[in-house]
């Protein structure tokens, strides 16, 4: 569910354009389906090969093959053939809206100006860049995205692809003269990996986990209320790269360090408690900001956003020691999750792992609330080894110096 609370992280820290590092890649032959788009009358159609499904799908890098046909080819004067992109950017209740109409490739497949008749059908092949421009600045292509966020104020996103013939036609006796567009909706959807497999767990000594090079420890505190108890600190260890395949899930470990007598209050609220409400959670949560008017106002910045829970973590308690407890865990992503962050233009969505501690009715609470931030990137595939079965290489590999801070 969106969530108005404020956001996890600020544009400073959201994670960057990934590099990309190359790998060995197995091809597997292509889909023999096709996918037809005729204009209203019949006269004009696109045929798209290699394609599956109700809609023709695309990957980073996807060749685009098809044939554009003709029943009537008298007035025709021209046939261009385009990729196009959309991004608009929409507030509700502000009055800000962006929409951005970029075409991404492009090729003239007939002219009359060849002094040749037109044919009734022209092959195409076009090839999806990797990247777009939009106001100076360079962004990786977005997938396929909508989103929305209900109320007042709120905002509607959406990056959407297509396409498009470009038909040119002579007048009649001065009247009709001008361009029909026919154009195929289609989806892009970027595939991507991890260079690295997940880290081997860590293991339990007397004072804990024993970290490695391969997890790194986030530290924080959770301050007490009472005078008769001692702060907690926690430990909680997530792997190094920060980069997680969406269909695996993240694992973590989690140490919390105090006196017995501070532990033994805490129990209620930790991750073996039996409250309904859960004080203490690992979350996956998703932020998508939208910034339609790149502005500031009295030293705050004008975007919207809206916050989603993308998976909940699952306990495992695997130890105790006399001041401290551990739990090994996994957070789940719902699969239904088909989109990565990414960011282009005005338009944000960020990925992060919430360790939170929320009491129940905080003025009774032994322990002030906790909320610690790691920002992370899911991919779509798991790490392969080197190796992954695809189409046509349009799967990238996110790769462990990728920025994320």
């Amino acid at each position: 569910m969106p969530s108005a609370s404020s956001p996890y992280y600020s544009a400073s820290n959201l994670p960057q354009s990934p590099a990309y590092s190359e790998v060995q890649l197995l091809p597997r032959s292509r889909s023999s389906g096709t996918f037809l788009k005729q204009s209203r009358h019949g006269i004009a159609s696109i045929t798209l090969t290699g394609q599956d499904g109700d809609l023709p799908a695309y990957g980073s890098g996807g060749i685009v093959d098809g044939i554009i046909s003709f029943t009537k080819t008298e007035d025709i004067t021209s046939i261009e053939i385009k990729i196009e992109g959309r991004l608009q950017l929409k507030e509700i209740a502000e009055g800000g809206t962006v929409d951005n109409r970029i075409c991404l490739a492009s090729a003239l497949l007939w002219s009359k100006e060849q002094n040749t008749h037109c044919p009734s059908s022209c092959p195409f092949r076009l090839t999806l860049p990797s990247t777009f421009d939009l106001e100076g600045q360079s962004y990786n292509l977005p997938p396929t995205y909508s989103v929305k966020l209900s109320g007042l104020p709120g905002f509607t996103a959406l990056a959407e692809y297509s396409i498009c013939a470009a038909i040119g036609r002579a007048s009649f006796l001065g009247i009709g003269a001008g361009t029909t567009i026919l154009a195929a909706p289609f989806v892009y959807y970027p595939r991507t990996r991890p260079a690295a497999p997940l880290p081997a767990p860590l293991h339990l000594s007397q004072n804990g986990f024993e970290g490695t090079s391969d997890w790194q420890l986030y530290e924080s505190t959770i301050t007490a209320r009472r005078s008769s108890l001692q702060d907690i600190k926690t430990r909680i260890y997530v792997p190094i790269s920060r980069i997680f395949s969406a269909s695996q899930g993240i694992p973590f470990h989690v140490t919390f360090e105090s006196s017995a007598v501070s532990l033994a209050s805490f129990l209620p609220f930790g991750p073996s408690g039996l409250h309904p409400k859960k004080p203490t959670r690992v979350q996956i949560m998703r932020q998508v900001a939208v910034d339609v008017r790149n502005e500031m106002v009295f030293g705050t910045k004008t975007d919207m956003w809206r916050v989603d829970c993308l998976g909940e973590a699952i306990f495992k308690h695997v130890g105790d020691g006399p001041t401290w407890t551990s739990f090994s865990g996994h957070i789940p992503v719902d699969p239904s999750i088909k989109v990565m962050g990414f960011k282009a233009g005005g338009l944000t969505v960020a990925d992060c792992i919430l360790f939170s501690m929320t009491p129940p009715e905080p003025r009774k609470s032994p322990f002030n609330e906790l909320r610690q931030v790691v920002p992370i990137r899911l991919t779509t595939d798991p790490w392969a080894g080197g190796f992954a079965n695809h189409n046509e290489s349009e799967l990238s590999v996110l790769s462990l110096n990728s920025s994320l801070e």
